[in-house]
């Protein structure tokens, strides 16, 4: 079967709970998150200090934007698109993998699902394992597993956490 013959499956409101995973996330860590607008270019979340009054230190962002990128089959390739035209319109990409589900060759999705999956990649990673040598312009982390497990999960939000100077949260006893 050629691929102009293959039908893919898209799951709109499967892929939109990536982006609401990443904000919930991020603000579970304190840092405020805001979605731009549908079909915003480059990015998908702005993320800044939750205190009005912080002032950032010199280096520091004001504001970080972030592009999601989410993948639902548990069994996917680990890469996921990116156009070179976006590379420089943001500061992290989180890629989601969100495992609902097994999808290749006669899987239908109805097993493996499992817990999703969150990688906070800077776009200095982004552009340089960005492959622009066919028309999907992919990144592909399959092999890479080693360089990108510390930034999977927690410690990937806090690396959002810690450019914008957004202490983490403790109660102070007295």
């Amino acid at each position: 079967m050629d691929v102009a013959e293959r039908s893919f499956l898209r799951l709109p409101v499967v892929s939109l709970s990536a982006e609401y995973l990443v904000a919930g996330h991020l603000m579970r860590r304190n840092v405020l998150t805001y979605k731009a607008p549908p079909g915003n270019e480059g990015y998908d979340l702005i993320c800044i200090h939750p205190n009005p009054r912080h002032t950032p230190t010199t280096g520091q962002p004001a504001q970080i934007r972030v592009q999601v990128k989410s993948r639902y089959a548990t069994d996917c390739d680990r890469g996921f698109p990116v156009k070179a035209t976006s590379l420089d319109a943001f500061d992290f990409l989180i890629v989601v993998f969100l495992n609902i589900g097994k999808f290749s060759g006669r899987n239908d999705g109805s097993t493996g699902a499992r817990e999703p999956e969150f990688y906070t990649l800077p776009a200095s990673f982004i552009r340089e394992h960005h492959d622009a040598t066919s028309s999907w312009e992919k990144v592909r982390l399959k092999g890479l597993q080693s360089e990108i497990e510390p930034l999977k999960g927690e410690a990937g939000f806090e690396l959002i956490a810690k450019a914008l100077g957004v202490p983490h949260p403790v109660k102070l006893r007295l």
